[in-house]
C-alpha cells in the first residue's frame, strides 16, 4: 500500500506518527509523513520520507506568553494555512491508497481523502470518540457520567465549528463542495495504551486502543559523562516540559526548583524558555534523551502531561509528577492519579512549590514505586505500532474485498 500521513502539531504529535510510519514501512508499505518542519528530526532519523507543511510552530509559540495567545495562535496557523496544506497533501497524495489523517490538519485530511477517493484513517493521541467512561479530555469542565458521552460529542462539534470555514474555503478551492458538517464515521486509531484507559466498552469496533506509538529500541550510546553522571549516585529525577511554552517559566522553575530541594536532578528545557543559568549543582541539563533510555534509569519523571511523555514514564515503570497547562494534560494527570501512581492534579497555570514538593514525596513512596512497576510490565507486552499496522493492512484488505 501506499499511505499518506498528515499531522500538524509539536513533537508529541509527530514523533508517534513517524514511529507508525516506519512500522508500516517495515511492513513493505510506501509511506510519506508530512508535518510541521521543526518536528520532523524523528521521521529522518527512522528514514521516513518526510514533507515540511507550510508554517512556523515553533517560532509562532515562542512569541507567545499565554496559553490563550497559544489557543489563539494555533487557530490562526490552521485558519491561515489549510488551502495550502490541502494542495501539498493532493499533490503528495496522488496515487495513495489511504490517508491516515491525525491533530490539527484532520479536516484537511478528510477533505483531501474524499478528493482523491480513498479511506481516510484517523490516527489519535488523545481519545475522542465518544464513551460514558470520562468526559472528553478537551472539555474545560468534568461532568457526571451521564453527560460524557455528549460531551465527546459537543467537544466534536465546537472544534469543527471553529474551522469549518477554512476547511470549507480549502475543498472549495480544490473543486469539493463546501460542507455544514464533516463527516466523523471513519475509523480511528489511537497510540494510547489500553491500559491507561478506564473500561470502555461502548466504542465502535473501529476505534481501537493500540498501544504507544514508539519506534523500535536502538543502541544508544550515551555522551560519557551524562553516564557517568547518573551512575555517581542514586537513580535522578528527571524533569522536563516538552513543546510545551508561553507559561510562566520563572515562576514554574522556581517553584520547581524550591520542591526539588537538593534532589539529583536532569532537566530538559525543550521549548519551555526556562533560563538554565545559575541552576544549582544537583541540577544538570540536557538536550534530547532517548526516553527508552534516560527514564528507567530515573526514579521519577516530572512533566506537563503530554500523551507521549505520560506514556513513556509509565512504560518505564517509574511514577510521574504533572504539572499540566493545557489540552489533553489534566485529562492524563487524573488518569494517572486514578492508577495510584501520581498524587493531586496540580495546576501548571498556577505552580506552587508546596503542591510539587507534596506530589514528589507521593511518587517517593514505596507503594506508589510498586505499582508503577507493575503498569510498565503490563505495558511493555504491549507493541502499539504492530497492531495498528495489522488493524491498517486487514482493513484495507476489507475494503479491496469489497469492492
Amino acid at each position: 500500500m501506499r499511505l499518506l500521513i498528515i499531522t500538524y502539531g509539536t513533537e508529541g504529535d509527530a514523533r508517534p506518527l513517524a514511529a507508525l510510519g516506519h512500522a508500516l514501512m517495515r511492513a513493505g508499505h510506501t509511506v510519506h509523513l508530512l508535518g510541521d518542519g521543526d518536528t520532523l528530526d524523528s521521521a529522518h532519523a527512522l528514514g521516513v520520507p518526510a514533507t515540511a507543511l507550510a508554517g512556523d510552530i515553533r517560532g509562532t509559540l515562542s512569541r507567545m506568553r499565554a496559553m490563550r495567545q497559544i489557543e489563539r495562535a494555533l487557530i490562526r496557523i490552521v485558519e491561515a494555512r489549510t488551502p495550502e496544506w490541502m494542495q501539498q497533501a493532493l499533490a503528495l497524495g496522488a496515487g495513495c491508497d489511504a490517508m491516515i489523517v491525525s491533530g490539527l490538519t484532520a479536516f484537511v485530511g478528510l477533505s483531501v481523502a474524499e478528493k482523491l477517493g480513498v479511506p481516510a484513517i484517523g490516527a489519535m493521541m488523545i481519545p475522542i470518540s465518544p464513551t460514558a467512561a470520562f468526559t472528553s479530555p478537551l472539555s474545560p469542565i468534568r461532568l457526571p457520567r451521564a453527560l460524557n458521552r455528549s460531551s465527546h460529542a459537543f467537544v466534536n462539534h465546537m472544534v469543527w465549528r471553529t474551522f469549518r470555514a477554512t476547511t470549507n474555503r480549502g475543498r472549495v478551492a480544490v473543486g469539493l463542495p463546501a460542507r455544514r458538517a464533516l463527516s466523523m464515521d471513519y475509523p480511528v486509531l489511537y497510540g494510547i495504551s489500553p491500559a491507561l484507559l478506564p473500561d470502555i466498552d461502548d466504542w465502535p469496533a473501529d476505534a481501537i486502543a493500540c498501544g504507544q506509538w514508539v519506534a523500535p529500541s536502538r543502541d544508544w550510546t550515551p555522551p560519557p559523562d551524562l553516564a557517568a553522571w547518573i551512575e555517581q549516585g542514586p537513580p535522578p529525577v528527571y524533569a522536563g516540559f516538552g513543546s510545551m511554552s508561553g507559561f510562566d517559566a520563572p515562576r514554574v522553575c522556581a517553584a520547581l526548583l524550591e520542591a526539588l530541594g537538593a534532589r539529583r536532578t536532569l532537566f530538559n528545557p525543550g521549548w519551555s524558555g526556562i533560563d538554565t543559568a545559575g541552576l544549582p549543582s544537583n541540577i544538570r541539563v540536557i538536550g534530547s534523551v532517548p526516553h527508552d533510555w534516560l527514564l528507567p534509569r530515573c526514579a521519577l519523571a516530572i512533566h506537563h502531561g503530554g500523551s507521549g511523555t505520560t506514556h513513556s514514564a509509565c512504560r518505564a515503570g517509574i511514577p510521574s509528577v504533572i504539572l499540566p497547562f493545557a489540552g489533553d494534560q489534566p485529562f492524563w494527570a487524573r488518569r494517572l492519579r486514578a492508577l495510584g501512581i501520581a498524587d493531586r492534579v496540580l495546576n501548571g497555570r498556577r505552580p506552587a512549590a508546596a503542591g510539587l514538593g507534596q506530589g514528589i514525596a507521593f511518587a517517593e513512596r514505596p507503594d506508589t514505586r510498586a505499582r508503577a512497576v507493575a503498569l510498565g510490565r503490563a505495558m511493555a507486552g504491549e507493541d502499539g505500532a504492530a497492531t495498528a499496522v495489522a488493524w491498517i493492512e486487514t482493513f484495507a484488505m476489507t475494503r479491496k474485498g469489497a469492492g
